[in-house]
């Protein structure tokens, strides 16, 4: 008797219509995952700065508009997005230039606002749990004697240049508001040693670390883009650099590096930072995240948060034909919803060996 395998596939029902996506609101991101990004989207290092540097000055058009359009009806009190920018319009006018809301030169715009309107719910995730560390920043120069006026009005300009950087998408309110007193401090030769002794850190649930990537960012702003700044006019280009080469010195002593990474991150990667802390590299020996020589070189990243509701991993965006996008707040509801609609779409296999008899009789001639 011989086995052998069952030629016949067996019939796979149809598991139905697709479940849909769900995209989990992340309210922090790191700096891997935003140059993973904007590889996939094929930026390069440069162009991201000229990019981010134009979308500051874009956002204070259109953007601007689309945003109080849409807070307009969170907060529900509906507004057209022809009134809104008739009024920011006619601001810039005088009373008997003024337009009207029905003016044909407000059409194309209203179409924009809100196109940009959607672009910006799919890109938070209809999450508008959002951050705003001035109101803190006031409070930490008061609370650590960061001088009466000087200093509170440097760093609160910083806090507005900080937008110009990915700091937003990385970090919490205090470390933002932190790291721009210390820097504001640093600048004006008016230190506060409490804030750079860290000596607060665990009352604010912040690090060193945290605090010395932003610290960085807004210095890489000031030395290469200080004229697209507030701040960075007001100052020599040179206190900029002494003060980053200080700042570098001690995360080199301190063994910090220069952007913070997860756990599952730091055990994937290797190599030396510009602080020369040592990270771990990949099967192809690229430092993460600037030393990324092209697209080809990084495995294709998932969207951020996009995964299917069966838990099978959605490679590239999903069109609506594919399934429809559903955002969520609740990682939790998430996973849980994931575990319980996965068992009604696994499709399971099973092969079957059957002995058939075998004829060992020859024929005679």
């Amino acid at each position: 008797m011989a086995p052998s395998t069952a030629s016949d596939p067996p019939d796979i029902p149809n598991p139905g219509p697709h479940p849909s996506y769900i995209q989990i609101a992340k309210p922090y991101i790191f700096e891997s995952k935003i140059h993973e990004c904007l590889l996939v989207a094929g930026v390069s290092e440069t162009r991201d700065d000229s990019i981010r540097l134009q979308a500051v000055t874009w956002i204070d058009s259109d953007a601007a508009a689309a945003a109080l359009f849409t807070a307009c009806k969170i907060e529900d009190t509906l507004k057209k997005s022809r009134d809104i920018l008739c009024a920011a319009h006619n601001l810039k006018l005088n009373a008997s230039e003024q337009l009207t809301p029905d003016d044909p030169i407000f059409e194309n715009h209203a179409k924009v606002i809100i196109g940009v309107e959607r672009l910006m719910l799919e890109a938070s995730g209809f999450d508008f749990r959002n951050r705003y560390p001035q109101r803190l920043l006031l409070k930490i120069a008061k609370i650590y004697g960061g001088g009466k006026d000087t200093v509170p009005k440097t760093a609160y300009n910083m806090s507005l240049d900080l937008y110009r950087t990915f700091a937003p998408l990385k970090q919490t309110t205090p470390t933002m508001a932190i790291a721009c007193v210390e820097l504001a401090g640093r600048v004006l030769e008016q230190p506060i040693m409490a804030l750079e002794a860290g000596e607060d850190y665990e009352k604010w649930k912040t690090t060193r670390q945290e605090i010395m990537e932003t610290l960085l960012d807004l210095l890489d702003l000031y030395t290469h883009h200080r004229a697209s700044t507030i701040v960075g006019q007001d100052h020599a280009l040179e206190k900029f650099i002494s003060i980053r080469i200080a700042l570098n010195q001690e995360a080199s002593a301190q063994h910090l590096a220069r952007f913070t990474q997860s756990e599952r991150q730091e055990a994937l990667t290797n190599g030396v930072t510009s602080n020369g802390v040592k990270e771990k590299k990949d099967s192809k020996g690229l430092t993460s995240p600037h030393e990324v020589a092209s697209p080809k070189d990084i495995r294709s990243p998932q969207p951020m948060g996009l995964t299917s509701v069966t838990g099978t991993p959605v490679q590239g965006k999903p069109g609506l034909k594919d399934g429809t996008v559903r955002f969520m707040l609740d990682p939790k509801r998430a996973r849980d919803e994931t575990h319980t609609v996965a068992d009604f779409f696994r499709m399971d296999e099973e092969e079957y060996e059957v002995e058939v008899e075998a004829n060992h009789d020859r024929r005679r001639v």
